[in-house]
């Protein structure tokens, strides 16, 4: 299902962040998390640059459901009724591939991997860069070395202090 609708999602704008579906007490739910696309001038490097502070509004929402509803229709790929989602990944996004690594260097994540690194499974600091396969953390004082095929799971912690003050304006 990634592979059919990422183009969409990209010809709208926006990065595709997670695809979940499955069956819910609703009935059957295709989700997709959107974001606004990464600076390009961040090629999957260890350099990451400010964000700008906008977010993904309904609009923007709207605009991509119209656009991969009709795909998945034509696409036939769903044999039953389905209702599709389409939101922003949130505060606490989610981080799955080297370039999201890249582009939130510098702020704080918690990491959990399946193997492990120096005896140790989870990890919670500020992201430095990602390069090769690898995240680079700084935690507890270290900087670790984490195998990206490794990680289980991944998100950024949030900025409450920045959220208030945005929130506030």
């Amino acid at each position: 299902m990634w592979n059919l609708v990422e183009p969409y999602v990209k010809d709208a704008g926006f990065d595709l962040v997670e695809v979940h579906s499955g069956r819910e007490q609703s009935g059957w739910v295709v989700r997709l998390f959107i974001d606004r696309m990464p600076d390009p001038r961040v090629p999957g490097s260890d350099v990451g640059l400010p964000l700008p502070e906008e977010t993904v509004s309904l609009e923007n929402c709207e605009r991509v459901s119209r656009d991969v509803s009709a795909a998945l229709d034509v696409a036939d790929m769903i044999p039953h009724a389905y209702q599709l989602e389409v939101s922003s990944p949130g505060i606490d996004r989610p981080l799955r591939r080297q370039l999201d690594f890249a582009r939130f260097a510098g702020r704080e994540a918690r990491i959990r991997l399946t193997e492990g690194v120096d005896g140790r499974r989870n990890f919670s600091g500020h992201i430095r860069g990602a390069r090769d396969g690898v995240v680079e953390i700084d935690c507890d004082g270290r900087t670790y070395h984490l195998p990206i095929e490794d990680i289980a799971k991944a998100n950024l912690v949030p900025d409450w202090d920045k959220e208030l003050k945005r929130s506030a304006s």
